[in-house]
């Protein structure tokens, strides 16, 4: 049965987790903000020797490839590649996004088993002011959208909320409880990038051999927001 071991760096909470096959060995995480440099691979060491593992144990390393943080994709995306280079064992790349759906659609099962069918699953991840990382998926976990950088406003997603209920979620969907006021946008709580929830996505890549080239593989950015400058540095004609 494959050991993979999953890394996720694309939030302010850096965490890594032990896959057995489908089934979570292990998980450990710091919720030091933006200290994933110091704490990565610290979390990597502490967590093998706890399982009484060694590197050359794993048969994959899988890592959060964003959207997300610029820095802590940048930093987990060069530890897994220098690991998967090493120990010359095959890269596997996880979307942050689909990871929350995994967490969000086993929420979902087991308290809210009676939604319609035609719902769909929203993960954000917090980008800056109001503006969001997010895709929209069906209750089967398929992506029905392109991961897009979106502004969130009262008017946001309004045709798609017109035709069915929407579940928001992740680390960018609190700021935009206030905003999106439609009745049919509902939010689940305390779902984020972990680790863990990559588990079974990796697993599942790794049966398919989607692997990754490690001497190209980059993180995905998203298309950086457009800078703006404070209406008080603004220079007015006189």
């Amino acid at each position: 049965m494959c050991l993979i071991l999953n890394i996720e760096t694309s939030s302010d909470i850096c965490s890594v987790a032990l896959g057995k096959g489908e089934n979570t060995l292990d998980i450990l995480e710091s919720q030091e903000a933006r200290d994933h440099a110091r704490v990565l691979t610290l979390l990597i060491d502490k967590i093998l020797k706890k399982n009484k593992l060694e590197t050359s144990d794993l048969h994959a390393v899988a890592v959060s490839k964003g959207p997300g943080s610029y820095t802590g994709l940048r930093i987990g995306v060069s530890t897994a590649k220098g690991l998967s280079y090493g120990l010359n064992i095959p890269l596997i790349a996880v979307s942050p996004l689909e990871a929350m759906v995994t967490e969000a659609l086993e929420i979902i099962r087991k308290t809210l088993p009676d939604i319609p069918p035609n719902t769909w699953l929203c993960p954000m991840i917090d980008a800056r002011r109001m503006e969001v990382y997010l895709s929209f998926f069906d209750m089967s976990g398929k992506q029905k959208t392109d991961v897009q950088a979106e502004g969130i406003t009262s008017g946001s997603f309004e045709k798609i909320l017109k035709e069915r209920t929407v579940f928001f979620f992740g680390t960018g969907s609190e700021k935009c409880r206030k905003v999106l006021t439609h009745p049919h946008a509902r939010f689940l709580e305390n779902i984020r990038p972990s680790a863990e929830f990559m588990i079974p996505l990796s697993h599942e890549r790794f049966q398919l051999q989607a692997f990754e080239d490690v001497a190209y593989f980059e993180p995905f950015y998203l298309k950086e927001f457009m800078a703006t400058i404070p209406k008080n540095k603004l220079k007015t004609d006189r």
